[in-house]
């Protein structure tokens, strides 16, 4: 079947955007600037459906011929080109769907603000390096839009430089996502170095890869965890988690795009992309499933105490990528990726909803300075309220299928080489630990009475704009904001609809894994358990002890036990300081890595820059020659007299040594 489908104007109309609200915005007005970004988003979004209709209408793939030869060198040929298939169809619509509410939900929340036509800028090169990214057909095109989402987080996380935090947060970003791609660049090289050992031809595109995946086989470890250490990176996986708290000093709408539709998905992508590599190493299955669900636990237990409620969402969104990451190592990927859709949704929805609190209150983020808004901003109320019960497993929302589903795989695998009951117990506790935090945040934000400043409160907001009216008039925000909150919430009330476990009536496939089927015929071969009645058993007990942890927190913060919070403080103190610090990760790599790289850069600079470089050799050979040129015009000053006398004196001097020779 052929289609005409432009899809390389998905791609391409996201940087049109970008050149023209860059190169022309400032001379626009601040509607126009927001319709040509929403118009560079909403258009590729339809096509995206279009597309998408058209592979379940029985296409395989969607793939033009390529817009041209990108280089060739010897056998080595690169090609820009873009494909579709069925797992880039999901991303495709999740990347642009939501980057349009967000893009929508700016146009309000970045009113007024001097950078605003820079700002939408970078979110249109946002999203075309993220479609560039995961619509590229060849690993190069790929590295391409991985290496941009990094760049855009960047110039996004630190939009405003005024502030040295702001400016340090998206230097912090940039570099520790350097370490990871530097892994994910050598995993290119040793996939072509093992091509050039079998005499295969050298070809990144995917297709090829998979066609030639046997030859990998005895390089495919090393490949597979170097590829993965560019994937915790760019999705922040511990070690290299660090940047994404951080990431919160950007305007929030940033937050959003970055942690539901964009660059935090980037490593899911790929190693459900290059699924047939990973799938030959049990090793590299491993450590990404124990990675990730290591991440998924420790990051939990840092939102217990955060007070940023950024932060807080932040933390949940490193605990929920690791989830992501258990659900693939264990071969689930199915699993995994449904998981990013349906986070995609809630995720989104409380990062905005947390913006419109932040945006009501005068740019306040402290959950301790807040309280009662459920009366005065019941919109943004309810759709955090239904986003939290999703993100905490609340039955029958989105959230609930998906992480279940990866709950149950954990356990039932058969391929990782550790127990599964023990990736599930950790998993269990991450998804305890998630419950007991966003009702927190959730009690603490909307319900009692409000803890802010007094009325006639003014202040001066973050974006540089003075505050015209005090806190006594905290409102519900305007549509523009609204609107968007309504449809992610629809979306994580009814997103886990597309995947209905076997178990249920009516329902024997999956039709999210089934659809995804024929990308993960590498991974067919991989063994679950397959005991539905322990499968609801312990669906039972994940689902028990989850809302027992909301109960205990809902009375901690909400109910009659508001006390508590303050004796558990001050009686486990040690363990309280140690998690409120956030286990002191980020001062021990300042203390084991970046200052003694700090160090290092000055004794370069000082000793070996200043004094060795420019001191001894470029100083020192100046120095040199002139002093040679001092010396030399002592005997050439013109004058013939003092020249003839020079002569006849070293003519003596050169007869009397040979004469006492």
């Amino acid at each position: 079947m052929e289609t005409q489908i432009p899809i390389h104007l998905i791609v391409l109309l996201p940087l049109l955007g970008a050149a023209i609200n860059g190169l022309f915005g400032r001379r626009f007005s601040e509607g126009t600037i927001a319709g040509i970004a929403c118009l560079a988003t909403f258009i590729p979004f339809m096509l995206s459906v279009q597309a998408f209709l058209a592979l379940q209408g029985g296409l395989e793939r969607i793939a033009p011929a390529p817009l041209f030869t990108w280089f060739a060198s010897g056998g080595f040929k690169v090609e820009l080109g873009f494909v579709i298939d069925h797992l880039t169809s999901i991303f495709t619509l999740v990347v642009t769907g939501i980057g349009f509410l967000i893009h929508l939900y700016s146009a309000k929340y970045m009113e007024g603000d001097e950078g605003f036509y820079k700002f939408f800028a970078y979110l249109n090169l946002f999203l075309f390096s993220m479609l560039m990214l995961i619509m590229g057909e060849n690993l190069i095109l790929m590295f391409v839009g991985w290496e941009g989402v990094g760049l855009c987080s960047y110039l996004l996380i630190g939009f405003w430089y005024q502030e040295n935090a702001n400016a340090d947060a998206g230097k912090k970003a940039f570099i520790t996502n350097r370490v990871g791609d530097f892994g994910f660049l050598l995993g290119i090289f040793f996939i072509l170095y093992a091509l050039a050992e079998t005499g295969k031809p050298m070809s990144l595109s995917f297709t090829d890869l998979q066609a030639n995946a046997g030859v990998f086989a005895g390089l495919a470890t090393t490949i597979c965890l170097l590829l993965f250490v560019g994937a915790a990176g760019k999705s922040a996986q511990v070690p290299l988690y660090v940047w994404l708290p951080d990431a919160m000093a950007g305007p929030t709408p940033v937050s959003a795009l970055i942690h539901a539709a964009t660059m935090v998905t980037a490593g899911i992508y790929m190693v459900a992309r290059l699924n047939f590599l990973f799938v030959q190493s049990p090793m590299a299955m491993t450590v990404v499933a124990c990675v990730g669900a290591f991440t998924a636990l420790f990051a939990a237990t840092m939102g217990f105490l955060q007070n940023d409620i950024k932060k807080v969402l932040a933390y949940s969104t490193v605990s929920q990528l690791g989830y992501m990451f258990m659900g693939v190592g264990v071969g689930a990927f199915g699993a995994g990726l449904f998981h990013v859709v349906t986070h995609a949704f809630f995720k989104a929805c409380l990062f905005l909803g947390s913006g419109s609190v932040i945006y009501a209150l005068h740019h306040e983020q402290d959950i301790r300075k807040m309280g009662g808004l459920f009366k005065k901003m019941p919109i943004t109320a309810w759709t955090f309220l239904l986003s939290t019960m999703a993100i905490a497993g609340f039955p029958l929302f989105s959230g609930f299928f998906s992480k279940d589903e990866i709950l149950w795989k954990a356990f039932a695998n058969q391929t990782t080489l550790v127990p599964g009951w023990a990736l599930w117990s950790v998993g269990v506790l991450a998804a305890v630990c998630t419950a007991f935090y966003m009702v927190r945040v959730f009690c603490l934000t909307f319900l009692g009475e409000y803890r802010g400043g007094h009325n006639d409160h003014h202040g001066h907001d973050s974006h540089g704009h003075d505050d015209h009216h005090g806190h006594g008039e905290i409102h519900e925000t305007p549509g523009f904001m609204t609107a968007p909150l309504i449809i992610l919430a629809v979306g994580a009330v009814f997103g886990g609809l597309a995947g209905l476990p076997h178990w249920m009536p009516g329902h024997p496939t999956n039709w999210f894994e089934h659809w995804l089927s024929p990308v993960f015929t590498a991974a067919e071969p991989l063994k679950f358990l397959d005991n539905t009645s322990l499968e609801l058993a312990l669906m039972a007990v994940s689902v028990s002890l989850c809302a027992l942890s909301a109960g205990v927190a809902y009375y901690m913060y909400a109910g009659g036990g508001q006390h508590l919070p303050a004796q558990l403080a001050a009686r486990m103190k040690p363990l309280y300081t140690l998690v409120y610090n956030k286990y002191w990760v980020d001062e021990l790599y300042q203390a084991v890595i970046v200052s003694p790289i700090k160090a290092f850069s000055r004794f370069c600079w000082r000793v070996i820059d200043d004094g060795l470089i420019d001191g001894a050799l470029v100083n020192g050979t100046a120095g040199v020659v002139n002093l040679s040129g001092r010396l030399v015009r002592l005997f050439t000053s013109g004058d013939v007299q003092r020249y003839a006398t020079v002569l006849f004196v070293g003519v003596w001097v050169l007869l009397v040594f040979w004469l006492a020779r």
